[in-house]
């Protein structure tokens, strides 16, 4: 019999993986059958003075940080929340993000983590699929407006609760709070991903999962000494390759983890000397942007077993400048927040090895006859696609399988390899755009009367996104410009979505079954598409 989850607010969360093979990776060892708080609580009794986080106001221990935990948790509940609840966190990396998060864990409830940042669009969708009932931010204006969120009932931040619905977290709890054990099979955090849809994609993960199958590619990475780890994370600890901060690095392993409030290339090769990492996680443009950092006279890399990166397809240019300039192995991570996951620490760094053997304490893959697609399923499969049925019915089998959209092959010695994806996406800088979102906000702008996104590759950022458009007839020229006010003001896109290239068509390419032809106007929008800084001409391209 498979498990059903229901929010105090109506949202179902089921388990899509049959429950004996649940127990099966239980039984195995690949899931520790523990609540993500529990097994936190747990370092803090074994290593009370260890640092659990290091951030921009310095170091704080693991019996500081429980302090903070406890504290917030109390705070929560004090409002009414616990374990049927979805509670938002949009705070920045740092200590509060991962007390808030942890709080949530302590809670019995279900976090729901979004970085922070320009345009309410894509937060006020998460917040109304989700029914959460509460959001933790840093400061009350940070907070999306609700006017058509009902379901929202208190915005907690640390500052001067200026939001109607405002609690202040400073404020001291009436009493102290006391955990309770949480089903370890329960939802625990819900993973945000912009995907190929039009709205983000929000995937919920058990404790098992998280504290399990996502927790053991880091004890891979590890060198056998996963609570020696200190993990410098050069990502939002909100985003979906973020998630090994908080839960994995501090709850599952009781290591240290090493976070910026914002991506600073100076600032994380300086923490690299200070704080002496061991491994530290990045997309492909964070890591190059590291590397092309001339070393300072104290430079200390001691410390430095591996840098690590995902979050999209890694250029051997970028590899080889890392390896070079820091001499220790470039690890690259196949994975994504649906559920899939194979890497090549400990099965070969050669490109031959592609990403590397499946392993079973993280996920097994198949490849599928016929389309090459990509299967997944093992202990850190996701219980379900949160409010979205139909990606559920898409992306997930019978059996419980992830469907990746990616097509791949398993060579003789079982080792995956990746060869693209099914469905177009653009990925700039480790960061997923869906092309039909920006399409579906440009059709609204009066200048536009056709448009299609594609990517146009980019050497630093891997692609960018072009917005190619036709006009009206008698319409003025458009401009970039022009096209991203529109989306930012009056579509409330965040900001990293928005086309950094213009392609302007006097009519679209077609292909032989009527639709518009991708192909062809990536191919012109490499060569022709309009880049900042550069006048326009006024002149439409020919197609």
């Amino acid at each position: 019999m498979r498990r059903a989850w229901r929010s105090a607010a109506g949202v179902e969360i089921r388990d899509l993986v049959p429950a004996a093979l649940r127990r099966t990776w239980v039984a195995r060892g690949h899931c520790p059958d523990r609540d993500l708080y529990s097994l936190f609580a747990a370092h803090v009794r074994a290593h009370p003075t260890r640092t659990a986080v290091v951030d921009a106001a310095g170091a704080l221990d693991y019996a500081r940080l429980d302090a903070d935990v406890r504290h917030l948790a109390g705070r929560l509940a004090e409002q009414g929340l616990g374990a049927r609840d979805i509670i938002a966190v949009r705070v920045p990396n740092g200590r509060r993000a991962v007390a808030a998060e942890l709080a949530v864990a302590a809670l019995g409830a279900v976090a729901l983590p979004y970085p922070p940042g320009h345009g309410s669009r894509g937060p006020a969708s998460l917040l109304a699929r989700s029914r959460a009932r509460a959001v933790i931010v840093e400061h009350a204006r940070d907070a999306v407006p609700d006017a058509h969120l009902p379901h929202l009932e208190a915005v907690f931040s640390w500052g001067e609760p200026a939001h109607p619905k405002g609690v202040r977290l400073t404020a001291p709890a009436r009493e102290p709070f006391r955990p309770r054990p949480v089903d370890a099979e329960a939802p625990a955090r819900i993973l945000v991903s912009s995907g190929s849809e039009a709205e983000p994609k929000m995937v919920a993960y058990s404790h098992n999962a998280m504290a399990g199958g996502r927790a053991a590619y880091l004890r891979a990475l590890s060198c056998g000494d996963p609570d020696g780890m200190r993990n410098l994370v050069l990502v939002p600890l909100a985003s979906s390759f973020g998630s090994l901060g908080t839960s994995v690095t501090v709850a599952a392993l009781g290591a240290t983890l090493l976070v910026q409030d914002a991506p600073d290339a100076r600032e994380a090769l300086r923490m690299l000397t200070t704080h002496r990492p061991t491994h530290v996680f990045g997309v492909p443009t964070m890591l190059r942007r590291l590397a092309e950092q001339p070393p300072p006279p104290d430079e200390d890399l001691s410390g430095l077993r591996a840098l690590v990166s995902s979050g999209a397809a890694l250029p051997e240019a970028t590899a080889a400048l890392c390896a070079r300039r820091f001499g220790r192995p470039v690890v690259t991570v196949y994975g994504s927040s649906d559920g899939v996951n194979c890497h090549t620490a400990a099965t070969g760094l050669s490109p031959e090895t592609g990403t590397g053997l499946p392993d079973p304490a993280v996920t097994d893959i198949r490849v599928t006859p016929g389309t090459g697609e990509i299967l997944a399923r093992g202990p850190m499969t996701p219980l379900c696609y949160v409010a979205a049925p139909d990606l559920d019915s898409r992306y997930r089998t019978p059996g419980g399988w992830v469907r990746t959209g990616d097509r791949g092959r398993l060579d003789a010695h079982g080792r995956l390899h990746v060869l693209g994806r099914l469905r177009q996406m653009v990925v700039r800088g480790g960061y997923t755009i869906s092309p039909a979102e920006v399409e579906q906000a440009l059709a609204g702008h009066p200048s536009v009367a056709e448009t299609a996104c594609v990517g146009v590759p980019d050497e630093e950022l891997g692609e960018r996104l072009c917005a190619c458009v036709r006009e009206p007839p008698g319409a003025p020229a458009v401009t970039l410009e022009d096209l991203t006010d529109f989306l930012e003001t009056a579509c409330g896109l965040e900001r990293r979505k928005l086309p950094e290239l213009l392609l302007r068509v006097p009519e679209m390419p077609l292909g032989p079954t009527g639709k518009v032809c991708r192909p062809t106007l990536a191919r012109l929008a490499a060569t022709r598409a309009t880049r900042p800084g550069v006048p326009h001409t006024g002149e439409h391209e020919q197609v």
